[in-house]
């Protein structure tokens, strides 16, 4: 008679826990994709069951498998995590974890020191009108 053992029950909360602690990402920020306080976040990690829809929202926010935190194992998270998260899709614009820009930033700070450089140039012409203004003035105030 062969005999298979149990798995072991997982307590979820925990697996929430070490699983945002391999993502590194904070209890604000989980609390905050989740629409919920970070106090709130503390409290579902340490509950051994965490209620079906809950826990479908924080897998969705963390972008791994449901079954992830449901059959947890440090290895088998550690490469979910590996084949999931860094695989640059940030299609549905919501990513926690990476930020890949659309445009060159080099470009973007090329148009900021242009923009700065206009708006010295206009300032230079202002103060020059300016004093040639007041040099005006006192030439004036000189002839009386």
């Amino acid at each position: 008679m062969i005999t298979t053992p149990m798995p072991e029950k997982v307590h979820q909360g925990r697996a929430v826990k070490r699983i945002r602690e391999i993502l590194q990402v904070k209890q604000e920020t989980l609390a905050d994709a989740l629409n919920i306080s970070q106090q709130s976040v503390s409290s579902l990690e340490a509950k051994e069951i965490i209620d079906p829809e809950t826990l479908e929202k924080i897998a969705e926010v963390l972008k791994v498998p449901v079954e992830a935190i449901k059959n947890f194992n440090e290895e088998g998270v550690i490469n979910i995590v590996a084949n999931t998260v860094n695989n640059n899709d940030n299609a549905n614009g919501n990513s926690l974890f990476m930020y890949y820009p659309t445009f060159n930033p080099i470009d973007k700070y090329v148009e900021v020191v242009e923009k700065n450089e206009k708006l010295y140039e206009a300032l230079l012409k202002s103060e020059r009108e300016k004093n040639a203004l007041l040099e005006r003035m006192l030439e004036e105030k000189k002839k009386k």
